[in-house]
């Protein structure tokens, strides 16, 4: 079955591509519902296939100064942290090692599912309630606050579940920055989601699971993808894509937490 991987790596390349959003939470669930891989394997390898896929789309938002990394960096303020304490607890509270918590990990998973569907759906009405309540009034030092703690948040989901750097993270800077271009939301979005899923990543690989045979062929296929998804963006009407994106999404967190 290796010659799958791949093709699962291009099909959820294309997605990215597609939509800006998606990679862990289709890769991750594709992995444990149809390949049988154990949980806290697929999250591991599967967090350090976003931190490099990512990195390109990080330098391609950076050559077109679409990126804020004074948002990336307060993000990362709070997500760095809490994702090395979130990797340590695991291995304090759970003796036999990642593997033992395999339920934990599959229901956090099905969770962050569940709410990235939620984001994908009610973004734009988010942002416009932002807009229409002005945040632009709020203290800089709040905004600051909020988005260190929307890292935090993000931080723990990311590192037990591999889910919520895209559309999570997507949704609740557009809330607190409802004023900053989009290209700038989700560049300064993807340029955070780099160091966030590569210290998750490593940190799985100290708790012992990643596979990595299985990432390198998951980025033969994805990198492909991506470009591909990229150029037949501009084809595909956005709305469609995300709510059957989302609906997605509700299937598969909901299979995950019932599994």
């Amino acid at each position: 079955m290796d010659f799958a991987y791949p093709l699962a790596g291009f099909a959820v390349g294309a997605i990215v591509g597609l939509t800006g959003v998606g990679g862990g939470s289709l890769m991750t669930p594709l992995l444990v519902l149809l390949f049988g891989i154990h949980p806290s394997v697929a999250v591991g390898t599967d967090l350090l296939y976003a931190s490099v896929t990512k990195a390109g789309g990080t330098a391609a938002h950076t050559l077109r100064g679409s990126v804020d990394w004074k948002i990336s960096g307060a993000l990362a303020t709070g997500s760095l942290p809490a994702a090395a304490l979130s990797l340590l607890a695991i291995h304090r509270f759970f003796p036999g090692g990642i593997g033992a918590a395999a339920t934990l990990i599959s229901v956090a998973l099905g969770i962050a599912l569940l709410l990235t569907a939620l984001a994908l759906v009610f973004r734009q009405r988010l942002q416009r309630f932002s807009l229409a309540h002005s945040a632009s009034a709020r203290d800089p030092r709040q905004t600051w606050l909020l988005t260190v703690l929307t890292g935090a948040v993000l931080g723990v989901l990311v590192s037990i579940s591999s889910v919520g750097a895209g559309a999570l993270g997507v949704t609740v800077l557009f809330f607190l920055y409802p004023r900053l271009p989009t290209a700038k939301i989700v560049g300064s979005d993807i340029a955070h989601a780099v160091p966030l899923t590569l210290v998750a990543g490593l940190g799985h690989w100290w708790l012992g699971s990643i596979d990595w045979r299985l990432l390198g062929s998951l980025l033969i296929g994805s990198l492909p993808g991506i470009w591909l998804g990229s150029q037949l963006s501009a084809k595909l009407p956005e709305k469609f894509l995300r709510s059957a994106l989302a609906l997605m999404l509700v299937l598969v967190g909901a299979r995950l937490i019932t599994h």
